[in-house]
């Protein structure tokens, strides 16, 4: 906390401006620098997606900050798609890591992660493998490495405790992946030539919010515990800009949507026709934009998110355990295709690993 307090008197003049991003609600700073009120809930989005909170509640500016602080090809606040999809990322990490010696086992889940004398040992495979190691880093999410990989006797009782009864993975959030027969065609910007050659709307981030009371709204249908009545929906279009992860002439729509509670007070996610019925409200606000939007739907799959970071005291990536760390989304910062989490706990295992020796 003293170094937090030394680095923050070092701002000097700016800590107040510092202080009002971590704290202040996000319409706070939209209300500040911008006059529209469907150019602020546009922006708003950024400070909510993957959160359960709206534009209006304290802290949300720190949010909407953290999702414009990035880059992508040193361009400043900038996102971009990957090429070949998402999986060419997947793909370059096995590359490089290969490259480095490094080898990899696909289809081999872990069962249960060895531990002697507060250390760990190694990781025993379903199989009945076991590959030894006094340094692992778990990707699980960090209550399934606490609950399930660990045995919970090896593991301080307050940890154990954290995770089974203060443990909160809710984010609220839900994608839907959608493949199209055409490109969405908007009425304030019809389609050119034959309607399925990509135009400059279909690049970017689709918003279809015109206020900020409708976020606001939406949101405290998720307070009550049901999805909200009318979804905040965010649309990217990748295959405007890469059309080789379709079809010639097919398209994919990547939806993320808000707010869908975790744990529904109407009815369970696995309860049939649940998502189905929900999915359809979000396509109904698509078509108000986008008339023909759901009738161009091929097929589509539904997915419900959750989020989630460890117990206050592990927040630096070692567990409870010698030689184990948290490195999955379930750590700072978060999720986001950025590898940050990964590469912060290496780098805290390696400092370890030189500190061992």
């Amino acid at each position: 906390m003293a170094h937090l307090g030394y680095r923050c008197g070092k701002l000097g003049s700016e800590l107040t401006t510092f202080a009002e991003f971590m704290t202040a609600p996000a319409t706070k700073i939209l209300d500040k620098w911008f006059e529209s009120d469907v150019l602020k809930a546009t922006l708003a989005t950024d400070a909510i997606i993957g959160a359960k909170v709206s534009p209006s509640t304290p802290g949300s500016a720190y949010i909407l900050f953290h999702h414009v602080m990035g880059e992508v090809n040193g361009i400043k606040g900038a996102w971009g798609h990957v090429k070949g999809g998402m999986g060419g990322v997947s793909k370059a990490i096995e590359k490089a890591a290969t490259e480095a010696g490094a080898e990899i086992h696909v289809s081999s889940p872990v069962k249960s992660i060895s531990v002697h004398d507060g250390k760990a040992r190694g990781v025993c495979l379903q199989s009945g493998d076991v590959i030894e190691s006094d340094c692992i880093l778990s990707n699980a999410s960090p209550v399934t490495t606490v609950l399930d990989l660990l045995d919970q006797n090896d593991l301080p009782e307050e940890v154990v405790k954290h995770f089974r009864r203060n443990w909160n993975s809710e984010s609220a959030s839900t994608k839907i992946n959608v493949a199209l027969d055409k490109l969405p065609n908007f009425s304030c910007f019809p389609n050119a030539g034959d309607g399925n050659v990509p135009m400059p709307n279909h690049y970017g981030t689709i918003h279809f919010e015109d206020s900020l009371d409708q976020i606001e709204d939406a949101f405290l249908d998720a307070q009550h515990g049901i999805c909200s009545k009318r979804p905040v929906i965010e649309m990217n279009i990748p295959t405007s800009l890469d059309p080789t992860i379709a079809p010639p002439g097919k398209h994919i729509a990547l939806l993320f949507v808000q707010y869908t509670p975790y744990e529904p007070k109407d009815g369970t996610w696995s309860e049939p026709g649940k998502k189905e019925r929900f999915a359809n409200q979000v396509f109904s606000v698509i078509d108000e934009y986008a008339p023909g939007f759901t009738k161009s739907i091929i097929d589509y799959e539904i997915l419900t998110l959750f989020w989630m970071r460890p117990m206050p005291g592990y927040s630096s990536y070692r567990s409870p355990i010698e030689g184990l760390y948290f490195c999955s989304a379930g750590t700072h910062p978060g999720g986001g295709v950025m590898g940050a989490c990964g590469r912060n706990a290496a780098m805290v295992c390696l400092k370890d690993q030189k500190l061992r020796k």
